[in-house]
């Protein structure tokens, strides 16, 4: 019977959203797989800032199989991805000045990490925001969903 509720537990605790509470942070982390490992994040909407840590699981070069952390309106996503392909990895792959990108990490590799905060007084409860990684290719599969509660 412990057994049961325990693994109970642990299944639920996984499809949970990423939500440190009374913490402004989440850790997310990316793999040579191409996916991030988590699939939303709930911000809440009492945190000031927020930071979000982004660790690279994998073994692969940056300029390789480097991944970033991007955050936009759903809205934008084809946008910002499209012309941060053109932006290349000196600039993270984020076209300098893109006033669409609300955040963005650099692109890292292998067994590094890097982190971004960002102000939560630019989101709206209710708007759909989407996080991702702008690597050429990535987007479409490594990406989720951010909301303010």
């Amino acid at each position: 019977m412990l057994r049961q509720i325990l693994l109970t537990s642990a299944l639920a605790l996984c499809s949970a959203p990423v939500f440190a509470a009374g913490e402004c942070a989440a850790d997310i982390s990316g793999d040579d797989a191409m996916k991030f490992d988590t699939a939303s994040i709930e911000v809440p909407a009492t945190c000031k800032q927020f930071t979000v840590t982004l660790k690279h699981t994998g073994v692969m070069a940056k300029n390789v199989m480097g991944h970033n952390w991007v955050l936009s309106k759903t809205a934008d996503v084809q946008g910002v991805a499209t012309d941060g392909m053109t932006a290349g990895l000196a600039s993270a792959y984020v076209k300098p000045g893109d006033t669409r990108v609300i955040a963005h990490t650099d692109v890292i590799g292998g067994g590094e990490s890097t982190s971004v905060t960002f102000d939560v007084a630019g989101l709206a409860a209710g708007e759909a925001y989407t996080y991702f990684c702008s690597f050429p290719g990535h987007w479409a599969l490594m990406k989720g969903t951010l909301t303010v509660k």
